[in-house]
């Protein structure tokens, strides 16, 4: 819908073809996508100042682009970027539970302990091979460097974990949030998720939870002058030594 949406407003002759910094599971949200896409300079002079009121025009009352602007060509939304910053949100307490944010919150009636789960996302941090939490792709590395993996609870009480790495791969911060789960309402001692992670192989244990409670919340990119450089580095396959 988005294509369609600066295809009209752009005033091109069909949908542009857009690349975006996160593929997300369906049913997850996304605050803070980034995306990119080339247009000739004609079409973008002749909207520039007025795309982002345009698009919020054609646009469904769910999506809605905040900024819009031109970027340096070694710009690429997906492969430029640092990091990608998600929140799960998890709602243990049947009185805190919100009707209204039903829709981005996981009702986990279970009370979570969130120091045993601050300490078993301690342990899962750094450059791992992430195929035990991870559904594998041909030809895809499931090596990934994972910066942050902690929780707290917001002025609500809502349980937010937050999880920052370079990449992700498909289903791993869905599976890792259910394992921490796990961890946090006593069924798993705080190591457990280490061990799954360094059998490198999908356990059945390990709980996907569901994909309303996820959001994409920020993307990271380095400055200008290091964007080439960045986006070449990411498109080299990892391995592990």
């Amino acid at each position: 819908m988005l294509a369609a949406a600066l295809g009209r407003v752009l005033r091109l002759p069909s949908a542009p073809k857009l690349t975006v910094a996160g593929r997300t599971d369906a049913g997850v949200h996304a605050r803070g996508q980034v995306v990119h896409l080339d247009v000739p300079v004609a079409a973008w002079s002749g909207a520039a100042g007025r795309a982002v009121t345009r698009l919020a025009g054609v646009l469904p009352a769910d999506v809605r682009v905040r900024a819009a602007g031109p970027v340096p060509d070694e710009f690429d939304a997906r492969f430029s970027a640092l990091w990608r910053r998600y929140a799960y949100r998890v709602c243990d307490d049947e009185a805190a539970a919100d009707p209204l944010r039903r829709h981005e919150t996981l009702w986990y009636f279970r009370r979570l302990d969130l120091v045993a789960m601050n300490e078993a996302g301690r342990s899962c941090l750094g450059e791992h091979d992430f195929a035990a939490f991870c559904r594998r792709r041909e030809g895809a590395t499931t090596i990934r460097a994972l910066r942050t993996l902690a929780w707290h609870r917001d002025d609500h009480g809502i349980a937010v974990g937050t999880v920052v790495a370079d990449a992700f791969c498909h289903n791993m911060v869905r599976a890792l949030v259910g394992a921490l789960l796990a961890v946090g309402e006593g069924r798993r001692p705080p190591g457990w998720p280490a061990t799954v992670l360094a059998a490198a192989v999908r356990d059945p244990a390990v709980r996907v939870v569901p994909p309303h409670g996820l959001c994409l919340e920020e993307v990271g990119y380095p400055p200008p002058e290091q964007l080439a450089a960045r986006a070449a580095a990411t498109r080299t396959v990892r391995t592990r030594g």
